[in-house]
C-alpha cells in the first residue's frame, strides 16, 4: 500500500473522529437535560447502564463504560468508597463499574467502606464478597446483616496477577511482596521462576507495589492498576495459577434498581434449629420456580433458642418478578428472620 493511500485512509479516520466527537458532545448535552429533569434523583441507574452495555458487542463495552461515566458525571458528582489503598483490585472494580468520571475514595477496612456510604460521605460503596478460588469474604457478609444499604449492583473482575519490579531480570529478584492470598494464587509460577526469592506477605498488593518500588532486588505481585499507580514495570503478566480466578464485588447504596430481565436477588434468612429446617425454607423457592445460584451459611451474631446460623442466598430474578415475589412471600411465613438485601442487574462482563 502506497503512502498516498495510507494518508487517504487516515483522513477518513480523522473525519470519523470529528463526527464521533460531535455525537459525544451531543450525548453530553442530552445527559445534562436528563439531569435537570431528574432533580435530586440519583444519576447512577444500574439497570439503565446494564441495558446499554448488554446492547453493545464485548469489544465496545470498555469504551461505552467511559462514555456512560462521562455523561453521568455531567448530571451529578459521584463518590464511591472502596477497600484501599489506591492500586488495589477493589479500586479496579470501582473503575470498571463507574468509569473514570467518579471520585473513588479508599478506606482502610471493609467496615469503613460500609460506614462511608451509611453516613452519606459517599453515595455508594464497593466491597468484595467472594472469590472463585478463596471463597466468601466473611466480614462483608456479616456487615450485610446490619447495614441499611441495599445491594444495587455487582461486578465480576478477573484477577490478573503480574510480577512488578524495577529490576529487568528475574534472576536479580531476592524478595517478593504481596498479599498472602495473591502469593498463594501464584504459588506455581513463583516455584518455577522465583524459587529462591523470599515471599513476604503484606496488607495489600498496593502496599507490595509501594515497597517494591523503593527496594532494590524486590518485586511485587499485583494488578495493572498498582503497576500504573506506582510506576512499576511489569516483568511477567498473568502469572496466576488459575486463569479463571474471579472476584465478585457488590455495589451498595440507597437505591433499588428496576427489573431488567437479567437480575439477581440476594437474601439472608435464619432457620429453626431442628432437622430439615433449611430444606423446608428452600422448598418455597423451588415450588415458585425460582433458580438459586448460591447459598452460604454464617454463624449468627445474635444467639437465641430458635437459630444459630443465617443463610445467604442468591436467586435469579428480581424481587418484583411474580415468581420471585411469590417465593419470598412464602419464605416470610416460614423463616424466623428474613432480609432482602437487594435486587440488581447481573454483572456485565
Amino acid at each position: 500500500m502506497s503512502e498516498k493511500e495510507i494518508q487517504k485512509l487516515r483522513g477518513q479516520i480523522d473525519a470519523l473522529d470529528d463526527e464521533m466527537l460531535r455525537l459525544f458532545r451531543q450525548r453530553l448535552g442530552l445527559a445534562r437535560q436528563v439531569g435537570k429533569l431528574k432533580g435530586n434523583a440519583p444519576a447512577y441507574r444500574p439497570e439503565r447502564e446494564s441495558e446499554i452495555l448488554r446492547r453493545m458487542p464485548e469489544e465496545a463495552r470498555a469504551l461505552y463504560r467511559e462514555i456512560i461515566s462521562a455523561c453521568r458525571g455531567v448530571e451529578q458528582a459521584i463518590r464511591v468508597a472502596y477497600l484501599g489503598p489506591q492500586g488495589t483490585f477493589s479500586e479496579q472494580a470501582v473503575r470498571r463499574q463507574f468509569g473514570s468520571a467518579v471520585e473513588a475514595q479508599p478506606a482502610g477496612s471493609i467496615d469503613e467502606v460500609f460506614r462511608s456510604a451509611e453516613r452519606g460521605a459517599t453515595q455508594f460503596a464497593v466491597v468484595p464478597v467472594e472469590n472463585s478460588t478463596d471463597g466468601v469474604v466473611g466480614r462483608t457478609l456479616d456487615l450485610l446483616l446490619q447495614t441499611p444499604l441495599k445491594i444495587c449492583g455487582e461486578i465480576e473482575l478477573k484477577v490478573r496477577q503480574n510480577c512488578l519490579s524495577r529490576e529487568k531480570d528475574l534472576k536479580k529478584i531476592k524478595k517478593v511482596y504481596s498479599h498472602s492470598q495473591s502469593l498463594a494464587q501464584c504459588n506455581g509460577w513463583l516455584a518455577q521462576n522465583l524459587a529462591k526469592a523470599e515471599r513476604v506477605p503484606v496488607g495489600s498488593n498496593a502496599e507490595a507495589a509501594q515497597r517494591a518500588a523503593k527496594e532494590k532486588g524486590a518485586a511485587a505481585i499485583a494488578g495493572e492498576a498498582a503497576a500504573e499507580r506506582y510506576k512499576l514495570p511489569i516483568l511477567a503478566r498473568d502469572i496466576e495459577d488459575e486463569p479463571n480466578n474471579t472476584t465478585r464485588f457488590l455495589v451498595l447504596g440507597d437505591l433499588e434498581p428496576a427489573p431488567t430481565g437479567k437480575d439477581r436477588t440476594s437474601l439472608v434468612m435464619s432457620a429453626e434449629n431442628k432437622p430439615g429446617a433449611v430444606h423446608a425454607l428452600l422448598t418455597p423457592l423451588a415450588k415458585s420456580g425460582v433458580s438459586m445460584s448460591r447459598i452460604e451459611s454464617r454463624p449468627a451474631r445474635a444467639r437465641s433458642a430458635l437459630w444459630e446460623y443465617v443463610f445467604f442466598i442468591d436467586v435469579e430474578g428480581h424481587q418484583a418478578d411474580p415468581k420471585v415475589k411469590s417465593g419470598i412471600d412464602a419464605l416470610k411465613t416460614k423463616a424466623p428472620y428474613l432480609k432482602v438485601l437487594g435486587s440488581y442487574p447481573m454483572a456485565v462482563r
